[in-house]
């Protein structure tokens, strides 16, 4: 039912309002006694979050109501209220077709598996508590949701010569980066930044190929950033100055080199490219890697040692602001490090960057065939690790094979700091994978 820490699929097919229903009763049954919820701009999200509310009240938990908000703006109220909860009702940066839940811990770090486990063991069963007719839950509207978190991104950066930003919201509810960055003085320019769940101006997910319309904006406005979230503003990606898309593991490096020192350690998913690794070694600080996914980033994150955390998939967390991903702290603190050091494109430009290959391959029995990858990648290489898949350093380069969370299929990351090298590494690795999957009874 769910995938890393949370449920998505097709709304109508996968995702209704009797499974909303379900999942409000399950998260009231398990203890969740106080509860923050919102929605993101999904045309089916209004009704998905009345079910999911009735089910939360029905077994008793008191919900505090915070509307259309970015999914950090939940994240992030659930320990400002002293809640023990929060659900947004999203599919994050999937088509508009889709919907979905996400939750959040009193930490304001997501659910973890063992809990998402629990929630969905409970309506599996169809096991809940419902409450008497005087035992039902109250609702109030945290109407000061979205201006807090707006207080708290203010405060979090200093920009003294503010920048001209561009921004394409993605008809998302990431608007609260617009409304702060023009409070912190910047001329900001936006695209795509009226509210629709149909997602016209462009998808939902922020990519290279999905933000010609930002590139064109900073050329047209000479602006000297370019921003983008996505749906439920929870991600953030850039352009530069010149309108080129900024590679996110190059953006995850600038992050990471900007806040780290001698010591420190920065969490970041195994697929995470050692450009990363590269751009701390030179001031004395290290990753630690982690399972994909933001809560094994944010879990990691938690530890005294780590000063940021990321994937590459736009997903940034700095732990003593937050532990959920930000798009809009995020957004703040790429224009911080801009006005602070100058224009991205020279940034960008100063990060060494190698020959990565990415694919991804249908699997119907992925459990069988990634212990078949597993054997042979440990019968072909000796630095293993199994955290997440099988990953193999081999000191110029790496490869990973991972089974997808939430689809069928087996993906394949090769890094190696030389293009042949790459080439080698991606060949061997296709054939490993090739090889177990015909080797299915």
């Amino acid at each position: 039912m769910f995938g890393t820490s949370d449920i998505r699929g097709t709304v109508g097919d996968d995702v209704t309002a009797t499974l909303a229903l379900s999942v409000g009763r399950a998260v009231a049954s398990e203890g969740y006694d106080r509860v923050v919820v919102g929605r993101d701009v999904r045309e089916s999200g209004d009704a998905l979050l009345d079910a999911l509310t009735a089910g939360l009240r029905e077994c008793g938990a008191d919900v505090l109501e915070a509307g259309v908000v970015p999914t950090p703006t939940v994240a992030r109220a659930v320990p400002w209220t002293n809640a023990d909860a929060g659900i947004v009702v999203t599919a994050s940066h999937n088509p508009a077709p889709d919907n979905g839940f996400k939750l959040w811990s009193a930490t304001g770090r997501a659910f973890d598996p063992e809990q998402c486990e629990t929630i969905g063991a409970r309506i599996e069963r169809d096991e809940y508590d419902l409450g008497a007719w005087n035992e039902y839950g109250s609702i109030e509207s945290l109407d000061d949701a979205p201006d807090r978190h707006a207080t708290a991104l203010r405060d979090a950066v200093s920009i003294d010569d503010p920048p001209t930003v561009a921004l394409d919201i993605g008809n998302g509810t990431g608007g609260i980066t617009a409304r702060v960055l023009a409070d912190l003085g910047c001329d900001v320019v936006t695209v795509n930044g009226h509210r629709d769940g149909r997602f016209p101006g462009r998808p939902s997910e922020s990519t290279r190929e999905t933000l010609s319309d930002l590139s064109s904006l900073v050329e047209a406005t000479d602006a000297d950033v370019g921003i983008a979230h996505d749906g439920d503003a929870d991600r953030m990606l850039a352009v530069d100055d010149t309108g080129t898309f900024v590679p996110e593991d190059v953006l995850m490096a600038l992050f990471a080199r900007d806040v780290a020192t001698d010591g420190d350690v920065v969490a970041a998913p195994v697929d995470t490219s050692i450009v990363v690794d590269d751009a701390l070694a030179a001031v004395g600080a290290s990753v630690s890697r982690t399972r994909v996914g933001d809560v094994f980033v944010a879990d990691r994150a938690r530890r005294p040692d780590v000063v940021f955390g990321g994937e590459p998939s736009g997903a940034w967390i700095w732990p003593t602001e937050t532990l959920c991903p930000d798009g809009p702290l995020a957004a703040c603190k790429l224009v911080e490090l801009v006005a602070d050091r100058g224009p991205l494109s020279s940034l960008v430009a100063d990060v060494e960057t190698y020959p990565i290959h990415r694919r991804s391959v249908e699997v119907t029995e992925k459990a069988a065939v990634m212990d078949r990858v597993r054997e042979r990648v440990c019968d072909r290489y000796t630095d293993i690790s199994t955290i997440d898949g099988v990953y193999a350093d081999v000191g110029d380069g790496w490869i990973l094979l991972r089974a997808s969370g939430t689809e069928p299929v087996v993906r394949i990351t090769v890094e190696a700091r030389a293009k042949p090298r790459a080439e080698q590494l991606t060949t061997d690795a296709v054939t490993i994978l090739e090889d177990a999957i015909a080797a299915s009874p």
